[in-house]
């Protein structure tokens, strides 16, 4: 296996795009989700993705090599939302740890398939409840959730990634850094612990709305601020925005980042209807000024993309050199 920090030095990545978007397109129904295994589950389980590792692992598969063939380097499992505190919803929380590892088995399976030189990263996401928001309007001082135990979830996760043989940790997302400081908490202890060499991290926050903050309120220098402690493979943007609104952040972080950087935006902003109208050839142009200008190391699609939108977005950028880490003076 190539070591990815030499070919970030060479050129930019491509990450690859929607899960979810591919998986709506299969138009699966409940028995689909459900297979063999959970057949009678006593709660429904359709929209429950990362189920599909377990009961349709031949779907997740196909749905990373149409990216792997699409030109991805980097793969994203399929666990947005394979942690015991998310699973909760479906009362699979005792699933976690094994949903992990059969997502990364499909991960590395179309990695096989494709014969091609790839990076599967292990997908953690923001979690259905925030450390640093109260779900209660009339008790700003209530937590549904403790620090310990987003720590206790993520760790589960983790060792499910790790386990699997995940290459990188991939913590995505992120619009409550409390929650991202738990997952970088919980990454760190746990290959101390247990005497383990540490995955690389890459981290990728969400700027929700055109103020340039995220969800908890931080500015993105704040953001970035908070989280470089981890010290990252990369640090991005994904989610929220089209690549078009998202442009002066990327910048930003381009100038303020010591480590590789990362940008995965949605195709456009979602119409009336919640869907994605951006082509797959508008959203690479808009990026395409990015990696012109030297933004980039690691570039990809997130919600409402697809693997021609990666296709497009591969061919758009690979003319182009790059980002180089900026020199940082030593503190005296």
């Amino acid at each position: 296996m190539a070591n990815i920090t030499d070919e970030l030095k060479k050129r930019i990545l491509i990450i690859d795009g929607a899960m979810g978007t591919m998986i709506q397109q299969r138009k699966l129904n409940e028995q689909d989700y459900r297979g063999d295994r959970f057949k009678d589950w006593h709660k429904d389980v359709k929209g429950n993705n990362d189920l599909l590792s377990l009961t349709q692992p031949a779907i997740i598969t196909a749905i990373h090599k149409e990216y792997l063939d699409a030109g991805a380097d980097i793969i994203e499992t399929n666990t947005f939302s394979s942690t015991s505190i998310a699973q909760a919803d479906y009362d699979m929380q005792n699933l976690a740890y094994e949903l992990n590892v059969a997502a990364v088995k499909c991960a590395k399976a179309a990695v096989a398939q494709s014969g091609k030189t790839a990076w599967v990263a292990g997908a953690i996401g923001p979690l259905n409840k925030t450390l640093s928001l109260s779900p209660d309007v009339n008790n700003p001082g209530f937590r549904s959730v403790s620090f310990d135990e987003v720590a206790a979830a993520y760790t589960e996760q983790i060792k499910g990634l790790a386990d699997g043989g995940a290459d990188l940790l991939l913590i995505e997302t992120i619009f409550d850094t409390l929650n991202a400081k738990a997952a970088i908490y919980a990454a760190k202890n746990y290959f101390r612990k247990n005497n383990l060499a540490e995955l690389p991290i890459m981290i990728s926050g969400t700027i929700t709305d055109a103020s340039g903050r995220t969800l908890s309120g931080q500015t993105l220098e704040a953001f970035y601020i908070s989280v470089m402690h981890a010290n990252p493979l990369s640090i991005g943007l994904n989610c929220a925005l089209g690549a078009k609104e998202m442009r002066p952040h990327i910048q930003e972080l381009s100038n303020i980042a010591a480590c590789y950087t990362s940008a995965y935006p949605n195709a456009g902003l979602p119409n009336a209807f919640g869907e994605y109208d951006e082509q797959p050839h508008e959203t690479a142009h808009i990026v395409e000024e990015w990696a012109k200008d030297g933004y980039l190391n690691i570039v990809g699609g997130c919600c409402g993309t697809t693997p021609d939108h990666i296709k497009h977005i591969a061919e758009n950028v690979s003319k182009y050199a790059a980002r180089q880490l900026p020199v940082m003076e030593e503190s005296l």
